[in-house]
């Protein structure tokens, strides 16, 4: 089990590159360009909100894992937008060999069934791929448009694909566009390699592709569909709320009040019905209390040491801690919905601290 983890581990940290490499859109502020990472997680909120009336849930949810990958290659073969003279006879500089490259840190079996569902994406032929390249397509026109000017031809071709009333397209169109403020939002961890702080939105893609990739290590029972849906949502309140850093020092009480709020506001702009179940779906992750929402949150506190591993401490010597602290405030929650993982980890972690102390 050890080596599954060691692969799996290797894979998703080199996943990590993927927030270093830029697109030709911008960010709605018009800030900085838009990074891969950051695109993919928007995508897949894109395929989350707008699912066709009456569509199959499960259909959606095969469409977001294709979302979740389809773009791993970039790390290597750079956005055609943005280098239109790439070679595609040039060797590891293509996506097929790129792919190969990326998905093969990964055990066999598994880089197998992944990069098969990579490759339906590329493919373009099932209902599921079509719909997950659509909603790529999707949001790079809406990214590129400026929330204020409206978006015209888009709106109406949106409006006719999902079957939607005007108001419910708008309030759908008015959320994604108010949750490409995430990218915004900084952490106290770093990417990989350490060079600049992560973002919440590229986390959130990244603890995604943490459940796809370590849904075998989960309690029997779980939904991993449900507890990616959890991710992709999970930090949206940050928006308002601002990151709290886990060694840091803040009022919980607090802290949950303004979160709460943001909740509301920020989920409030959906039609009432989507609203409300995104809104019980945060709310049953924050909680902490069933399968799907301990897995999740075990995740979303096992990536974070696995970035500051990657990055010579992060956050752990911004912070000055100690195992003891790490293993409270970390292990804790890790090792209640996902054991294995903290089993996995912890001696990385004692191991890290021993050498630099």
């Amino acid at each position: 089990m050890s080596q599954r983890l060691d692969a799996q581990l290797a894979f998703l940290t080199e996943a990590c590159r993927l927030k270093q490499v830029d697109r030709h859109t911008r960010l709605h502020d018009q800030s900085r360009p838009e990074n891969f990472a950051e695109h993919i997680w928007h995508v897949a909120l894109y395929g989350l909100i707008m699912l066709p009336r009456g569509a199959d849930p499960g259909l959606t949810d095969r469409a977001i894992a294709m979302i979740l990958l389809h773009d791993l290659a970039e790390i290597e073969a750079v956005d055609p937008s943005v280098h239109e003279n790439r070679d595609a006879d040039n060797g590891i500089g293509t996506e097929p060999a790129a792919s190969d490259r990326i998905f093969g840190f990964l055990p066999s079996d598994q880089a197998q069934r992944l990069h098969a569902l990579r490759d339906e994406f590329e493919a373009g032929d099932s209902e599921a791929a079509r719909l997950a390249g659509q909603m790529d397509q999707v949001q790079t026109i809406f990214q590129a448009a400026s929330p204020k000017t409206g978006h015209g031809e888009q709106f109406a071709i949106m409006q006719d694909t999902a079957g939607l009333s005007a108001s419910d397209l708008s309030g759908r169109i008015a959320f994604l566009n108010e949750a490409d403020a995430l990218k915004s939002v900084y952490r106290a961890t770093r990417i990989a390699g350490g060079n600049r702080f992560e973002n919440s939105a590229e986390h959130s893609w990244h603890l995604a592709l943490y459940a796809l990739v370590l849904a075998e290590h989960a309690e029997k029972g779980v939904d991993i569909a449900r507890v990616i849906r959890m991710l992709l949502i999970h930090d949206l309140v940050e928006i308002d709320a601002g990151d709290a850093p886990i060694f840091g020092s803040h009022d919980v009480a607090t802290k949950e009040a303004e979160e709460l709020a943001a909740a509301r506001r920020i989920f409030g702009l959906l039609p009432q019905d989507q609203a409300e179940e995104l809104l019980a779906l945060w709310l049953e992750f924050e909680t902490n209390e069933t399968a799907d929402a301990r897995f999740a949150k075990a995740l979303d506190r096992f990536q974070p040491p696995n970035q500051n591993l990657a990055s010579g401490g992060g956050s752990w010597i911004d912070y000055d801690v100690d195992f003891e602290m790490i293993s409270t405030r970390v292990g804790a929650k890790i090792a209640n919905g996902a054991p294995v993982l903290w089993d996995w980890i912890a001696p990385k972690i004692k191991d890290f601290l021993d050498q630099t102390r």
